[in-house]
């Protein structure tokens, strides 16, 4: 006939003090860890979230000032004028970076 020993006759019986404490040691660290973790891990979350948020709101206002820009209007009713510009002015930059 087997019996069965339970855990907390395991510990009662055990003939290494040293290596339980040990165990149980790092079983507490373990499990502190894991709480600092988690923790952690809900705060980071929680920031991006705030985050995007902020994101979502600051392109929707970007967005709407830029459907009133006068510089949309200049570009949507000049289309050649303003690529001529943006060559124009990516040339001039080359030029200013290749000095150097």
């Amino acid at each position: 006939m087997a019996t069965t020993i339970s855990n907390s006759d395991k510990k009662s019986q055990s003939t290494h003090p040293l290596s339980d404490k040990v165990q149980n040691t790092l079983h507490e660290s373990v499990d502190t860890l894991a709480e600092k973790a988690a923790s952690t891990e809900d705060r980071l979350r929680n920031a991006a979230q705030s985050g995007s948020e902020n994101f979502a709101a600051k392109q929707q206002e970007v967005q709407a000032k830029w459907a009133q820009s006068s510089v949309k209007k200049y570009a949507t009713e000049n289309p050649i004028a303003t690529a001529g510009i943006a060559f124009a002015a990516g040339v001039l930059l080359t030029s200013i970076l290749n000095r150097k």
